[in-house]
């Protein structure tokens, strides 16, 4: 019987934190879970080409758009069932078992969020988000998705837009969807970048235009 986890992972220049990825992926393939990798690209230009080849990936290129590259990783996939991750995602020790326990209920699930950063600031962006994604159903794709196939097709898939993909299929899921009680961490970065109150703000100012209506390629150029 062939492994039942599809792993799918949108690129984009990637090559800094695709390693840590791959390597909390390892625990996976060592139980005889995952069926394959799939990192689907949108024009990366650095050595993600390279890294996902060493690591034996299927590599999948076309237009950089989030909602289109993940179409186009799933329509590669052979699992029964999908984990759809970040590229800066780092996996937390035991997510093998709390991935098995969740296909084994049948449900769509998804991991509680924490950060690579110590500090006041990022506790309560990472307990909003937990707080968010419990309350209205509504995780990012940051804390990654493991759903089956026969349910992600069900749904009508991620569409193609270039943002908020990952709410436009939660919302189609909606109450099915259960947090996993482990947490995956998260890149920082932008959040240093641009100060933790600012973008912070930003992602909610976005999230209520888009659940007002907005046009995703119109916030795009925001985010």
């Amino acid at each position: 019987m062939r492994a039942r986890l599809s792993v799918i992972v949108p690129v984009l220049d990637a090559e800094e934190p695709l390693p840590a990825l791959l390597q909390g992926l390892m625990a996976g393939v060592e139980a005889g879970l995952i069926r394959e990798l799939i990192l689907t690209d949108g024009g990366s230009r650095d050595g993600t080409r390279r890294i996902a080849e060493a690591a034996g990936a299927i590599w999948v290129t076309g237009p950089a758009s989030r909602g289109g590259q993940l179409r186009r990783g799933v329509a590669a996939a052979g699992g029964a069932w999908l984990l759809v991750l970040h590229a800066d995602t780092v996996l937390p020790e035991g997510w093998v078992q709390a991935a098995l326990a969740q296909m084994a209920d049948g449900r769509p699930g998804y991991f509680r969020l924490s950060f690579d950063a110590r500090g006041a600031a990022p506790w309560v962006v990472a307990a909003w988000a937990n707080l968010r994604a419990r309350l209205f159903r509504l995780p990012y794709g940051d804390q990654g998705l493991l759903i089956s196939r026969a349910e992600y097709d069900a749904a009508g898939g991620y569409p193609d837009i270039p943002l908020m993909e990952d709410v436009a299929l939660a919302r189609r899921l909606g109450r099915r969807l259960r947090m996993m009680p482990l947490a995956v961490q998260s890149s920082a970065a932008r959040y240093l970048r641009d100060g933790w109150l600012r973008r912070g703000a930003r992602n909610l100012w976005l999230l209520a235009r888009y659940l007002m209506g907005a046009d995703p390629d119109a916030l795009r150029k925001r985010y």
